[in-house]
């Protein structure tokens, strides 16, 4: 094996890729009556996580073994790989390139896609030159592939060519923004894997994201992307506090509910940019008519009432340097509530910056410091600041981003950074300053796409993040689960309210047994039941089980000897959905973990569904499933289909099939020996 591979497969291996940690596995216990059940995703998250940002597939966690062999479309960031000033050394290149070079080592062959600009380097005149400079950087050999502009789909005989291929320009392909169905399906054509590494595009809905994620067995987060996704879950945690908020640019209305998102987890909002008029003027300060934003006061009124409810300090500027609009060269500091009509603000005061440098090195205010809530008991709790973040940059209508108060903010920044404050730096703009100042960002955390950022902190569901596959996020103390973890599993998929799984479970007592159902509700009453009945060999956990069954039961210490799909609900009014549970990844991970002999049970009261899901076991199994023809003794329309239950146990659902006289439709599926 390579020192790659070893490398990530050690507890050191994040260390080695980057400076900060990657959160591990949490392992808690949920308390329930007097018994104690591994927590789940449902009952626990951080303070404030967000909908917007589930557990997704890492490339990180996914089987070595599954990459072998197989096409991976990587979808890269190329304002990190093919700018004009390429650093090596950064973190958000160094994990770039590592996705790229991890799978190689792995044995996967690579198509590489993104959209480029000559804005970002002049050199990007076509896919060879890109390909050249990818090249270069790899140190290894990447072809350039034709197939987007010809409407050709790419041959498995093309890819033997060599193990790193690019495709065209994407900004080139208006089907790419609008997320094209058949264009997606070109894209992804003989991929397997998707592998998404460029964040900064997660809150638009492509093609090459979303699209091809339909296209693909598996879809998951590459380093860099995971390293941005671990970033942005921090912005919501509240453990550190105080917490300050430095919010620059404009555009109040747009950003209404993520400033009230800030607010209700930060003790103090400070203005720096252009929302800083609306402010002002919502606190009833009289501000120049250019200066105000249409249509934001009402947002802005509400967030001064929401903050002042939550106790949050607001300030904003106290003063500014500004130009007269027919002297430009000319400059003059004038009072924030007192800029004459034929003077521009350009740039922070000195009274401004001498606040915020109070805020954020020793957090004290002075009594006319524009703490206009009175709430003056703050100046006794922000002692000591432990969380900033900076979001937005220190500029005005007709200012440039890069100002001497954009310069003097970093340094205060850069300063606060070595008290061990936990600072978030926003933006493109704001992490160059920083960069200028400190000569580094290893001290912060860095997010250089401000729209992703904003897009989540108004709590809207990142679509490149939502499309990835989700991974269970805890690890399971099986002990706690099960009286005894070591006897053999079952596994309902879809366990609804549990009827089956606990009928089971009070016959079998040798035998664990295991239910995993997405409704929340419904595994939280399955606990209850578990609980209140005293049973000890079956539990719950509520996860989608699609994209989460592998890295749930690999963990279990004991043989996985049955596997049961019962009823899947067919969407029929969205066909392209139809029974979408039932999906490779799922059925590959099931035919991996199954022990020798162990068995699959299928059944819906749907034939064409029992049909479907037959066939996509006998189609993704690996060839190790095998239909059990000795057990089939009925036929229904020319097929063979087992005329009872073998368990004598029935769920809900079958149970209210039979009682109307209908069919239910079973089979029965086993792995061969030593598969």
């Amino acid at each position: 094996m390579s020192p790659v591979l070893k490398t990530v497969q050690t507890t050191l291996s994040l260390n080695k890729l980057s400076s900060r940690n990657y959160p591990r596995k949490e392992k808690k216990l949920l308390q329930h009556g007097s018994c104690s059940f591994p927590i789940n995703n449902v009952q626990l998250s951080f303070q404030g996580e967000l909908e917007a940002l589930p557990h997704v597939q890492t490339l990180r966690e996914f089987p070595l073994e599954e990459l072998v062999a197989k096409v991976v479309m990587v979808r890269f960031d190329s304002t990190i790989l093919l700018g004009e000033k390429l650093d090596l050394s950064s973190q958000s290149a160094s994990k770039a390139l590592y996705t790229i070079k991890y799978l190689l080592e792995c044995g996967a062959k690579m198509i590489l896609v993104s959209e480029w600009s000559r804005k970002i380097n002049p050199k990007l005149l076509d896919a060879q030159a890109v390909a050249d400079i990818l090249s270069s950087v790899l140190q290894l050999k990447v072809i350039a592939l034709r197939c987007i502009s010809c409407k050709s789909p790419l041959r498995r005989e093309d890819l033997q060519k060599a193990d790193i291929f690019l495709l065209e320009n994407l900004s080139e392909y208006k089907e790419e923004v609008a997320n094209c169905s058949k264009f997606a399906k070109l894209l992804s054509s003989e991929v397997d894997i998707l592998v998404n590494d460029s964040f900064c595009q997660s809150h638009k809905v492509l093609a090459s994201t979303v699209g091809v994620a339909r296209f693909c067995y598996a879809s998951m987060a590459g380093f860099s992307f995971e390293e941005n996704l671990h970033q942005l879950k921090k912005i919501a945690k509240t453990k550190k506090k105080p917490y300050l908020a430095v919010i620059g640019g404009g555009n109040l209305k747009s950003k209404a509910a993520a400033l009230q998102f800030l607010a209700s987890r930060c003790d103090a909002l400070v203005f720096v940019g252009q929302m800083s008029f609306q402010i002002m003027r919502a606190l009833g300060h009289s501000i120049p008519t250019n200066l105000v934003e249409r249509d934001a006061h009402k947002a802005a009124l509400d967030i001064v009432q929401f903050a002042h409810d939550k106790n949050v300090l607001m300030s904003y500027p106290k003063d500014f340097w500004c130009t007269n609009q027919h002297l430009p060269t000319e400059l003059e500091v004038f009072p924030a509530h007192g800029v004459s009509a034929s003077w521009l603000p350009v740039d922070l005061g000195p009274r401004s910056l001498e606040e915020i440098y109070s805020l954020v090195t020793n957090s004290k205010l002075n009594a006319n410091s524009g703490d206009s809530h009175g709430l003056t008991y703050l100046m006794h709790l922000l002692n000591i600041l432990q969380k900033i973040i900076w979001i937005g940059p220190v500029k005005f209508s007709s200012s440039k981003p890069c100002t001497v108060g954009t310069s003097k903010l970093a340094q205060m920044l850069c300063k606060q950074s070595q008290c061990e404050c936990e600072i978030t730096i926003v933006g493109s703009t704001a992490c160059e300053v920083i960069k200028n100042e400190s000569n580094s960002l290893s001290s912060f955390n860095v997010l250089e796409n401000a729209s992703v950022v904003w897009e989540f902190l108004k709590e809207q569901k990142l679509p490149g993040v939502m499309s990835l596959n989700r991974a269970y996020p805890f690890e399971i103390d099986w002990s706690v689960a099960y009286h005894d973890a070591s006897q053999p599993l079952v596994v309902d998929i879809g366990s609804g309210n549990g009827l089956f799984i606990m009928g089971m479970a009070q016959n079998r007592k040798d035998l664990n047994f295991l239910g995993l159902e997405i409704n929340g509700k419904l595994v939280r009453r399955c606990l209850d039941s578990v609980h209140q009945s005293g049973i000890r060999n079956a539990y719950f956990i509520g996860s989608n089980a699609t994209t989460t069954f592998r890295s749930i039961v690999s963990s279990y210490p004991g043989e996985l000897v049955l596997v049961s799909v019962q009823c899947p609900n067919p969407d029929f009014n969205k066909p392209e959905n139809r029974w979408s549970m039932l999906q490779r990844s799922l059925i590959e991970a099931v035919a991996d973990l199954l022990a020798s002999k162990g068995k699959v049970f299928l059944q819906s009261d749907v034939e064409a569904v029992a049909m479907r899901m037959k066939e996509q076991f006998l189609q993704y199994g690996k060839g190790k499933l095998h239909l059990s023809h000795d057990q089939y003794n009925i036929r229904i329309n020319g097929n063979a289909w087992l005329e009872e239950n073998p368990f004598g146990i029935r769920s809900d659902w079958e149970q209210h099939v039979i009682d109307r006289g209908a069919p239910m439709y079973r089979l029965m599926l086993s792995k061969s020996t030593g598969s």
